[in-house]
């Protein structure tokens, strides 16, 4: 069973963009794995962005309370995939959340890795991630990591 869990560390590691683990020893119950969090909560505080989403009441009527709700966060620059993201539904609007480094979708690419962000907020009727016409968005200036407070409006239907 070892091998089998070395081989799957060794896969999500290759298709994170990271070598595989060199001479790793077999786990045994005498030696558990390490903590990666960080040792403290202000800096893991310091690697978040806490925002509170809302839905404009003018587009209230074209969304379903089962819709699928996205909060990302994604860097000012480069490509427009998401250094952190949730899903949720419509129904928990309106919604506090703190998006940080335990939702990256790549340990390669996580919030803590750059300054600034700029944080979204999209209702999918087709449950997909990526954008489609008719979904809803609601997208803030750029922020820095460690904004708390910020208040975003979904207030936008995409062509």
């Amino acid at each position: 069973m070892a091998s089998r869990l070395q081989g799957a560390l060794d896969e999500a590691r290759q298709r994170a963009g990271l070598p595989p683990l060199q001479n790793a020893a077999p786990a045994t119950a005498a030696a558990p794995a390490p903590d990666t969090r960080p040792a403290d909560g202000a800096a893991a505080g310091a690697a978040s962005v806490q925002v509170r989403i809302t839905l404009a009441p003018a587009l209230a009527a074209k969304a379903s309370p089962d819709d699928t709700l996205f909060v990302f966060a994604r860097a000012p620059q480069g490509g427009k995939a998401p250094l952190a993201i949730q899903r949720r539904q419509v129904k928990d609007l309106p919604l506090d959340v703190t998006l940080d480094d335990s939702m990256a979708m790549s340990p390669a690419m996580r919030l803590s890795s750059v300054p600034q962000v700029i944080v979204g907020a999209r209702i999918s009727k087709s449950g997909n991630a990526m954008p489609q016409p008719g979904d809803l968005q609601g997208l803030s200036p750029v922020v820095p990591v460690g904004t708390q407070g910020l208040a975003l409006q979904i207030a936008e239907v995409l062509p």
